[in-house]
């Protein structure tokens, strides 16, 4: 397994190739999600076209990085999934859990189209509660 990063805009590119099998990459790729989620990205776009097949551990990765992007306010979307890699998404349940897209082209305006729409009360609720009083910083001084 291969990952490529590019970006666009805002838009963290995350193109992979390869098969994606049980040892390193899972936890590696899911990991430089969590990096990037954490160097403030909060756009992704998983880019699929050259990975021909997924095991256990692309499932795991995928998983893990939907759960701290959900937790970070940030948002994934696939993009280029061939069928074999659907077939397993859907065998699983976890199609249900993305917003998939035909091709990079096609998820960039998902993720465009998304960010021009207001948030949504769980959004809302997610936002408030990442807020505190210490990354608020007031000063006594009027202007």
């Amino acid at each position: 397994m291969r990952i490529e990063l590019a970006f666009s805009d805002d838009i963290a590119l995350v193109r992979l190739s390869g098969k994606f099998l049980a040892g390193s990459d899972g936890p590696f790729l899911r990991q430089k999600v969590v990096d990037l989620i954490d160097a403030g990205s909060r756009k992704f776009v998983l880019n699929f076209e050259d990975v021909p097949y997924i095991d256990s551990t692309g499932l795991g990765f995928l998983a893990g990085s939907q759960k701290a992007a959900q937790a970070a306010g940030a948002s994934i979307v696939l993009a280029s999934i061939n069928p074999h890699v659907k077939k397993v998404l859907d065998s699983v349940q976890l199609t249900q859990f993305f917003a998939i897209a035909s091709d990079e082209a096609a998820a960039i305006a998902k993720l465009r189209a998304a960010a021009a729409e207001p948030p949504s009360p769980a959004e809302k609720a997610a936002k408030t509660r990442r807020r505190s009083p210490s990354t608020s910083p007031q000063s006594g001084q009027e202007s």
